[in-house]
């Protein structure tokens, strides 16, 4: 069966999703856009439950020798990179916008296996990858709500994301597992993203955060680091438990679920629209308005993307599709090895 392992794939959809909505939530919505502290709250998170789950023999990590350690190091500063770019971008992007971005990363790690490692790469993975690459070119030019700031951040995310998969690959040392490198991703996530958020100006600035003293803006951080510990957790689970093409039908099919609105034609969701609506009449534009639904409204928002503003036309449709036919190539050539 092609999507074996249901209850891990489909956790690991839950969390993708949760994490998501609730990462675009607080970037686009409370519009908390100070990525050194919110990405640094997020890795120190992870990383204590981490260390937590490992001393008390939940997990196991391995970290004897310093040298291989050293040598991981140029991929958790790309970490640093994906997770600080994709912040920015997620902020300034829809989500569907942001993940066809995302997705063109493959050209990279396609474009170095064929070009310096000289593989034999197949037709159609040269075909999903030139899907990929089309989508992600044309989709800024169809735009309608172009961002040039948030199509700047996600290239620097493509790039970040293509050049951790190459040093994964080239990466000699075998003894480090998974949850290995990503406690060294999260220590050295938290040191670099705590020194460097009174230079980028983050520290202070979020004092004047309007809704630093909000239960929506405290209880949306816990989750957000929460969410994205269980889905590292479960991302690491379903590798270790399935081939490689089962992992990437998971990954699809939980980014597919993400572009149901775009598919659907929906560009927002009524309620937002007449809550933005009532914030600008009355002069406080990105507040949000007091209404009784409110709550209601948040846990709609992690559960369906119709509640982030997104205006969909028939070019941007198409974008976003060519790349989920490309992906879905890279899908296919993944399960048959080709």
């Amino acid at each position: 069966m092609y999507l074996k392992r249901p209850a891990g794939g489909l956790a690991f959809c839950l969390f993708y999703l949760a994490s998501c909505f609730t990462n675009k939530y607080v970037l686009s919505v409370l519009k908390f856009t100070y990525p050194t502290l919110f990405q640094g709250w997020q890795t120190l998170v992870g990383g204590l439950l981490l260390h937590v789950s490992w001393k008390l023999g939940w997990v196991e990590i391995n970290l004897c020798s310093r040298s291989e350690i050293l040598s991981w190091l140029p991929a958790s500063v790309l970490f640093v990179g994906i997770i600080y770019a994709g912040s920015r971008a997620l902020s300034r992007l829809p989500i569907p916008v942001f993940l066809t971005v995302h997705n063109a990363a493959e050209v990279i790690t396609c474009g170095f296996q064929k070009f310096v490692q000289k593989e034999q790469t197949s037709h159609l993975k040269v075909c999903s990858v030139l899907f990929l690459l089309v989508a992600a070119v044309c989709l800024p030019l169809c735009d309608t709500q172009f961002d040039p700031n948030g199509y700047l951040w996600a290239l620097i995310h493509l790039i970040c994301v293509g050049a951790y998969k190459v040093f994964h690959k080239l990466w000699k040392p075998s003894s480090l597992s998974d949850l290995d490198q990503q406690y060294i991703n999260y220590v050295f996530s938290v040191v670099l993203l705590a020194s460097a958020s009174h230079p980028a100006g983050d520290l202070f600035s979020a004092l004047d955060f309007p809704f630093l003293y909000f239960y929506r803006f405290h209880s949306s951080c816990c989750a957000s680091g929460l969410l994205g510990f269980f889905l590292m957790l479960h991302t690491v689970k379903l590798k270790s438990s399935t081939t490689s093409g089962q992992y990437a039908a998971w990954s699809f099919l939980a980014k597919i679920l993400h572009c149901v609105q775009v598919c659907l034609k929906i560009s927002a969701h009524p309620t937002w629209k007449n809550c933005a609506a009532t914030s600008q009449s009355s002069g406080r534009e990105g507040e949000l308005c007091a209404r009784p639904g409110w709550t209601l409204l948040v846990i709609t928002a992690s559960l369906s993307p119709f509640f982030f503003v997104m205006t969909a036309n028939v070019l941007t449709i198409s974008c976003l599709v060519i790349s989920g036919v490309g992906e879905a190539l890279l899908v296919y050539t993944e399960r048959t090895g080709t």
